[in-house]
């Protein structure tokens, strides 16, 4: 199971296999959760404290014996609201920050997978008529997974940004899917030699250039003059392209 979506809600990795365990097991002692999870007797004992403050754990007490068990997972959503609601709170003095420090830099470096997600995560709610990509291939499709991507093309429909991609042979299954499945959304396709480990995205004028390496990044350029530009490159691309593998 990948519980990597624990961590971005800001579980330790003690905590999801204490989580986890709990959830395998039903209800239980210390002892028990001690011998399956394979972690150290302190360790699970924070754990389980910070699961009971953030309300993924309950107890009850048996003579003197604590008895463990997992709260719903259905219960994440109660966490994650809260979190939200939490962050609302500072966000105006955030934004008042933000705006204290003038204009920001027209291009950032965002490192690793979590600042690639964020990027993604940018371009499909920037302002902008056209969600526009060019690059990437089988390589980049399997080091994201396909699930993510199709998840990160819902969430850019449900904002109603139309897409024009182009794909290469390599992953021409993945685009066909897209534009069965995807309203608001058209897959054209070059051969597999233009696959590579590089996706441009241009969305108004954002451009965002991401390398799909070991530790992958992106590089964010928000500039109208720049953004032309490669909206230009995509179109170039775009007339070259077939709608169905050649």
């Amino acid at each position: 199971m990948d519980t990597a979506i624990l961590e971005d809600l800001g579980l330790t990795n003690a905590e999801i296999k204490v989580y986890v365990t709990l959830l395998e097991l039903g209800s239980a002692t210390a002892g028990p959760i001690l011998e399956k999870s394979g972690l150290q007797n302190s360790v699970v004992h924070r754990a389980l404290h910070a699961l009971i403050e953030k309300g993924l754990v309950n107890f009850v007490l048996e003579g003197k014996r604590h008895v463990y068990q997992a709260t719903d997972p259905e219960n994440f959503y109660n966490f994650i609201d809260e979190k939200k609601e939490r962050f609302g709170r500072i966000l105006p003095e955030l934004k008042a920050k933000q705006q204290l420090a003038g204009r920001h830099e027209d291009a950032t470096v965002f490192k690793g997978m979590r600042g690639v997600k964020e990027v993604y995560r940018i371009m499909r709610e920037s302002p902008g008529k056209e969600y526009l990509s060019f690059g990437g291939g089988e390589e980049v499709t399997a080091l994201m997974t396909p699930t993510w991507w199709h998840n990160h093309h819902r969430k850019r429909v449900q904002r109603k940004l139309k897409a024009r991609q182009v794909f290469d042979a390599t992953v021409q299954w993945l685009g066909e899917e897209f534009n069965k499945q995807l309203p608001l959304t058209e897959v054209r396709f070059l051969p597999q030699e233009f696959a590579q480990l590089t996706e441009t995205v241009i969305v108004g004028d954002r451009v965002a250039i991401t390398v799909f390496t070991e530790t992958p990044y992106s590089l964010l350029i928000e500039d109208p003059m720049v953004a032309e530009g490669y909206k230009k490159h995509f179109e170039l691309m775009w007339n070259a392209a077939q709608k169905e593998k050649r």
